[in-house]
């Protein structure tokens, strides 16, 4: 499974995954850097087979209406400390991994993990 985690989550989320033995950049590994426009993610994501990370409904809206970014993990936990959110992620990342393997959207907050069909 191949990762590429928006601007607005850490860089350290990318790494997260790195370190979990999965592909994954984050846009400040792009030209653009955090600059990068939605587009050119769901671009490299299409062409990559990445699953998108994001907290930008931009992309869930983009899933809706295009079926693109074909594979995404939307975070809506809000504002929450780095080490916050890299915990949700190391108890939660079994699951996410398995549910993204069957579904294209799946959704993570900070107490529950949701399917959208």
């Amino acid at each position: 499974m191949n990762f590429i985690v928006d601007a607005q989550l850490p860089k350290a989320l990318s790494a997260y995954f790195l370190k979990r033995g999965f592909n994954s950049i984050h846009t400040l590994d792009m030209p653009l850097k955090n600059a990068t426009p939605d587009e050119n993610i769901i671009s490299l994501a299409s062409s990559e087979n990445r699953v998108v990370v994001t907290k930008d409904s931009d992309f869930f809206d983009s899933y809706i209406l295009k079926k693109m970014p074909a594979k995404l993990l939307l975070v809506t936990t809000g504002n929450i400390q780095n080490k916050d959110l890299l915990k949700i992620f190391e108890t939660s990342f079994d699951r996410i991994k398995n549910l993204l393997s069957e579904y294209d959207v799946v959704e993570i907050d900070s107490e529950r993990i949701t399917v959208h069909f």
